[in-house]
C-alpha cells in the first residue's frame, strides 16, 4: 500500500500541539502575539498571570520548537551510538517470538484470521468499556513482561543517549532507537494486531495500518506521576501494562476528539499486567497519578497512510508534508509521476 513511498511528517509538528507542562495546556504557536491572542485567557485561568510567567512560557515553547526541529538528526545520532555501543542484558527480547504472546492473544488472532470472522464474534473474546470502543485483551506473558522491563531498566541505567518519548512523558524509551522496529514491532503490528483492528476499527484504516511509533513510558513517585488529558497522533493505539508493582494510576477516557459533547462523560480503566487496551487514537484520555511503586507501559501508535493522507489528525488540515526519518508520522506522498490517490485504499481489500 505504501510500498516504495517514503514516510513523511506534517509541518504542523513544528507549530501545533505544543504542551506547556506547568499549566497543563496544549497550544498552537506562531509567535508571541498569536499565543497571547489564542491562548492568553486559558493560560491566565491556569495561573499564568504575570508578564514574567508569560515570557517563561514563551521561552519554554521556543525551546520545544527548536528541539522538534533537531529531532530527526539527534534521533539518527542516538540510534547509531546505541547500535554500536550498547550491550543488551536480554538480547532475545528484541526479536518477536510467538512464545512472548499470551495464549489467549494468539487464540484471538486465530479467530480474526479465520474464514467468516466478524466483529460480534471478536467481541466475545474482548473486555469492552462503555460505548467508547475501548477494549482490553491479553497480549504478553508475564515472563516476557519481566524480561522486557529488566532490559529497559538496564538501558535506562546505562550511559547511552536517550530521547524522551514526547513532550508529555519525560521518562521512557523510544523503541526505534533501540532497533526494535523491524524485528519486533512491525511483525507485531502486521501479523498480530492488524487482523484485530481490521474488525474493530475499519473506518480508521484498521485493515491497513502501515506504520507505527512505539515507545515505553515510566511512571514513579519521583519522576512522571501522571499524564494530562490528550489524544494520540494515531488512528489506533495499543497500551500494554508491563509492570511493575504500583497502586492507583488508572487511565481515564473522555470523548472522541472529533465528536465532543457539552458535558464529557469520563470512565476509568485499571491497568492489568500483560494486558493491553486498544482504543481510537482520537479518544481523549490521560493517566491519574500513581500512589506508590513504579509502572511501565508499552505504547504503540498505529497509523494508516490511506486515512491520514487525507486529513492530519493533529491539525485537522490537509497535511503539509515534510521530510522525516523512518516511519515519520505515517504520511506518504505519491511517487514521481503518480497522481495522488483519494480513494480509500483500505476498502479495496
Amino acid at each position: 500500500m505504501s510500498a516504495g513511498r517514503p514516510f513523511r511528517g506534517c509541518a504542523c509538528f513544528f507549530t501545533d500541539n505544543i504542551f506547556v507542562g506547568r499549566f497543563g495546556l496544549h497550544v498552537r504557536y506562531r509567535d508571541g502575539p498569536q499565543l497571547r491572542r489564542d491562548h492568553g485567557r486559558a493560560l491566565r485561568e491556569r495561573g499564568c498571570r504575570s508578564e514574567e510567567q508569560f515570557r517563561e512560557v514563551l521561552r519554554e515553547i521556543e525551546a520545544e520548537v527548536q528541539r522538534r526541529k533537531q529531532l530527526i538528526h539527534q534521533s539518527v545520532e542516538r540510534r547509531a551510538i546505541i547500535s554500536k555501543c550498547y550491550k543488551p542484558k536480554h538480547p532475545e527480547v528484541y526479536t518477536l517470538q510467538d512464545s512472548f504472546l499470551a495464549p489467549e492473544f494468539l487464540e484471538i488472532v486465530r479467530f480474526c484470521t479465520s474464514p467468516g470472522a466478524d466483529l460480534q464474534g471478536l467481541l466475545c473474546y474482548l473486555e469492552s468499556f462503555s460505548d467508547k470502543r475501548i477494549y482490553r485483551l491479553p497480549v504478553f506473558t508475564e515472563e516476557f513482561c519481566q524480561a522486557f522491563v529488566d532490559e529497559l531498566e538496564n538501558f535506562e541505567q546505562s550511559d547511552m543517549p536517550k530521547g524522551r518519548p514526547n513532550t508529555m512523558n519525560n521518562y521512557g524509551v523510544l523503541l526505534n532507537e533501540l532497533g526494535m522496529d523491524e524485528p519486533f514491532l512491525t511483525p507485531l503490528r502486521e501479523r498480530f494486531l492488524q487482523p484485530i483492528t481490521a474488525l474493530l476499527y475499519p473506518e480508521l484504516g484498521g485493515a491497513c495500518l502501515d506504520s507505527h511509533k512505539a515507545f515505553v513510558v515510566k511512571y514513579s513517585l519521583h519522576e512522571d506521576l501522571d499524564l494530562s488529558s490528550h489524544y494520540d497522533n494515531a488512528e489506533v493505539t495499543l497500551n500494554v501494562s508491563l509492570g511493575k508493582e504500583f497502586t492507583e494510576g488508572n487511565l481515564y477516557f473522555g470523548d472522541f476528539n472529533q465528536d465532543p459533547s457539552p458535558v464529557p462523560q469520563y470512565i476509568e480503566v485499571e491497568h492489568v499486567g500483560g494486558r493491553g487496551l486498544l482504543h481510537r487514537g482520537g479518544q481523549i484520555h490521560g493517566a491519574l497519578p500513581i500512589a506508590s511503586g513504579e509502572r511501565w507501559n508499552l505504547i504503540v501508535w498505529m497509523r494508516s497512510s490511506a486515512i491520514r493522507n487525507q486529513l492530519c489528525p493533529m491539525c485537522n488540515r490537509k497535511p503539509e508534508l515534510v521530510e522525516a526519518e523512518g516511519f515519520g508520522d505515517g504520511f506518504t506522498e505519491a511517487l514521481g509521476g503518480e497522481v495522488a490517490q483519494t480513494v480509500n485504499l483500505c476498502a479495496l481489500g
